[in-house]
């Protein structure tokens, strides 16, 4: 077997084990932890396929600015020691009936797709053209789920000031 297999498979591992530690941790610092491990790795599959820019964005803005928010933000508002409930039965067969679902959309959709091999005329991944397709408007644009992210954590800021706020109580 190859090194870039061995390298690969890793990755993977580190990248699936850490988000199903973090989605099935009792504590919130620990889950944090976990996702913290799972975006390293994806930061380390980016440096394996050589998008060093992606990669070097991954760690910035991921693991350097959106972990560390939400560390601050389990520190701001609630224990981090404490265990967190568990899920009810219900909520747990729901969780994995949508899941379920989402997976198998996500394999139709790939399955229906026909991937073609590259015509001779690959975009070199410098910053410029990562820059201007990550901007485009055009079909294989990428400026509207770049909003949509965007819009999607200033309503988790929102929401995360929202609890952090605390409720005078009547005495």
């Amino acid at each position: 077997m190859q090194a870039s297999i061995i390298i690969f498979y890793c990755l993977a591992a580190m990248i699936i084990g850490g988000a199903i530690l973090a989605v099935t941790s009792l504590k919130i610092f620990r889950a944090a932890v976990f996702l913290l491990f799972s975006l390293i790795g994806i930061a380390g599959l980016y440096f394996w396929m050589n998008y060093e820019f992606i990669a070097a964005v991954q760690i910035v803005v991921y693991v350097g600015g959106i972990v560390v928010l939400i560390i601050f933000s389990i520190f701001l508002t609630h224990h981090s020691g404490e265990d967190m409930k568990s899920p009810k039965l219900a909520r747990s067969i729901f969780v994995a009936i949508a899941a379920s679902s989402g997976f198998a959309l996500t394999m139709l959709l790939i399955l229906q797709h026909q991937f073609f091999a590259s015509s001779g005329n690959v975009v070199e991944p410098t910053v410029k053209n990562i820059g201007t397709q990550m901007l485009s408007t055009t079909e294989n644009g990428y400026l509207l789920p770049f909003e949509v992210i965007s819009i999607l954590l200033l309503a988790a800021m929102i929401g995360a000031i929202v609890i952090a706020i605390k409720t005078k109580t009547k005495a």
